[in-house]
C-alpha cells in the first residue's frame, strides 16, 4: 500500500495527548485518525454532510471497522492518512485507509459503513445521487458545477445561499440583504453534484458601464465548505464574466474575516477599514490580467 494509492488523503501532526511515556501514539487513537478523515471526505466531495443527509433523508453509521499495525506513529510525527471508497453495495460502502509517515505504511484499516433511516439505524439502499457523487469523485472527475447568469435564471440557488450564510448565519436582517442591483447583476452559483448550492456571489458595474471597472459582492460560502475551494471557484467565474465583457479591473467590499482570502488570491486593500451593518469591512481591489 503506497500513498499515492488514495485519491484523498487528510493530514495531521500527533500531539502529546495522543502518545504515552515512550512518545507512541496509543492504539485508539488511530481510529481517531480515520474517523478525522473520514469527516474531512465529505469535505472533498463540496458536501456539507448534516444538510446532505436530510436532503437523501438518511444517515450513514459506522458498522465494522479493522486496523492492522505496522509500526508506531510517534510525538511530533506529520501524518497523512489516505483513504478511498473501495466498495458501494446495496447499502454498505467500504472505505480502506492508511495512515503513512512519508512513504511509510503504519496503520492500515477497513471501515464499513452503512445509509440508514436516521431513527431507527435500519439500513436502506444508498440513494443514487451519493453513489453517483462518490464514484465521480474517486474517478478524478469534478464534484462541482460553477453556473454563472441572471437573477432570473439563479434566484433560488443564489438566494438560499445569500440566507443561510447572511440572515441566518451573521445575522443580517432581510431588508439589508436583498435589493434592486440583483435584477441587473451577474451572479455565479457552485453546486454540488447533489444540486446543492455551496457558493455564491454576484458581479457588478462599478460606476457606468464601460467605465472598466467591475465590483464583486455578496459572496457566501456554506460554513461547512469554507477552505475547500468553493469561494475561489465563484470569484474566477465572475472575474472571467468581468473580464468578456470589457473590465480591467475589479474592486470589493470584503469582511475583515476574509481579508486573507481575498489577498491570496491577488487582492489589496485600499482605504481604511469601516463597518457595514455591523460587520468590519475593508475595500480591495486587484487588475484583471489577460487569461
Amino acid at each position: 500500500m503506497q500513498p499515492t494509492d488514495f485519491r484523498y488523503h487528510h493530514r495531521l501532526r500527533v500531539r502529546w495527548a495522543e502518545v504515552d511515556m515512550q512518545k507512541i501514539v496509543f492504539n485508539p487513537h488511530y481510529l481517531a485518525y480515520f474517523d478525522c478523515a473520514m469527516s474531512d471526505y465529505w469535505r472533498a466531495l463540496a458536501v456539507p454532510y448534516a444538510a446532505a443527509m436530510q436532503r437523501l433523508d438518511g444517515d450513514i453509521f459506522l458498522r465494522k471497522t479493522s486496523v492492522e499495525f505496522n509500526a508506531s506513529a510517534r510525538f511530533d510525527d506529520r501524518l497523512d492518512i489516505g483513504l478511498r471508497c473501495d466498495r458501494i453495495g446495496t447499502s454498505s460502502m467500504t472505505f480502506v485507509g492508511g495512515v503513512f509517515r512519508g512513504d511509510q505504511l503504519l496503520t492500515a484499516g477497513e471501515l464499513v459503513y452503512v445509509f440508514a433511516d436516521p431513527a431507527t439505524q435500519t439500513s436502506r439502499p444508498v440513494p443514487a445521487p451519493l453513489r453517483a457523487l462518490i464514484e465521480s469523485y474517486e474517478a478524478g472527475q469534478s464534484v462541482t458545477r460553477v453556473q454563472v447568469g441572471d437573477w432570473a435564471t439563479l434566484a433560488e440557488l443564489a438566494s438560499a445561499m445569500r440566507t443561510a450564510v447572511f440572515v441566518e448565519e451573521q445575522g443580517i436582517a432581510q431588508e439589508d440583504e436583498w435589493d434592486e442591483a440583483d435584477q441587473t447583476a451577474t451572479h455565479a452559483v457552485v453546486t454540488n453534484l447533489l444540486g446543492m448550492p455551496v457558493g455564491t456571489g454576484r458581479l457588478l458595474h462599478e460606476g457606468a458601464p464601460g467605465s472598466g471597472t467591475a465590483r464583486i459582492g455578496r459572496m457566501a460560502v456554506d460554513r461547512a465548505l469554507r477552505g475547500s475551494g468553493v469561494g475561489r471557484q465563484v470569484i474566477q467565474a465572475l472575474e472571467q464574466a468581468a473580464f468578456e465583457r470589457g473590465d480591467r479591473r475589479i474592486v470589493l467590499s470584503a469582511q475583515r474575516s476574509a481579508e486573507g482570502f481575498y489577498q491570496r488570491l491577488g487582492y489589496q486593500a485600499c482605504g481604511e477599514p469601516y463597518d457595514d451593518v455591523g460587520i468590519a469591512h475593508i475595500g480591495m481591489a486587484r487588475a484583471l490580467a489577460t487569461p
